[in-house]
């Protein structure tokens, strides 16, 4: 989306302020994509976190975003708790920032928003749900848990092929109080660079992949 290019042109752009440690890794789970990939099935990737409100949709919306920028077309995200709440108000702000358009679909107590990225494909639609409901994989698919949380009370993740921890800081720390909004840019830019780094690895990974840049 127009709105949304000075955003991933920057984040595509400092691929190394990611660390050493994080790149360890973002490479083990571009190894087992890549793997996927080369097997010809589709690479499928579910971030885990407590409610699936808040780090778990942000890395969903950022991977699907970077793959579509590196051409990684097989490559599917997902997201899904372990418990069910809402996709956080602040979530869907913080990414408007950063240039998506999200629509309000739904109201209620778990609204559905649908984040466009690309004119050319299917939004992705953001609401609360248990990691294993319906529309999401059951089987095949990498778990990357993106909080302590859930990573402590969900160690086997059922149908999953592989399981990687990416804990990342909960911006709701912050909630309410004059750093809310620093929190949630400085936590979706983190994550914004760390999926890109790990979107580049696969197509560096995968040969039938071309070189990057829509």
């Amino acid at each position: 989306m127009p709105a949304l290019e000075p955003y991933v042109a920057s984040v595509a752009g400092e691929l190394d302020k990611v660390g050493p440690e994080r790149r360890a890794v973002l490479e083990a789970i571009a190894a087992d994509l890549a793997a996927q990939l080369e097997q010809g099935k589709p690479a499928k990737l579910t971030y885990i976190c407590t409610h699936n409100s808040r780090r778990s949709h942000m890395s969903q919306i950022w991977a699907q975003t970077a793959a579509y920028y590196y051409g990684l077309d097989r490559v599917h995200a997902y997201s899904g708790g372990t418990q069910v709440t809402e996709c956080n108000c602040r979530t869907v702000t913080a990414m408007r920032r950063a240039g998506f358009t999200i629509e309000d679909a739904t109201t209620g107590d778990n609204p559905l928003y649908l984040v466009h990225y690309a004119d050319d494909r299917s939004p992705v639609r953001a609401y609360s749900k248990l990691y294993d409901a319906r529309g999401n994989p059951r089987t095949g698919f990498i778990a990357l848990m993106t909080c302590s949380s859930a990573d402590r009370s969900c160690p086997n993740v059922r149908g999953a092929i592989a399981r990687h921890a990416i804990h990342y800081a909960d911006p709701r720390l912050c909630d309410d109080t004059p750093t809310e909004t620093a929190a949630y840019n400085e936590r979706c830019r983190e994550i914004a660079r760390e999926m890109f780094y790990l979107m580049s690895e696969v197509q560096r990974r995968h040969p039938a992949m071309q070189v990057a840049g829509r």
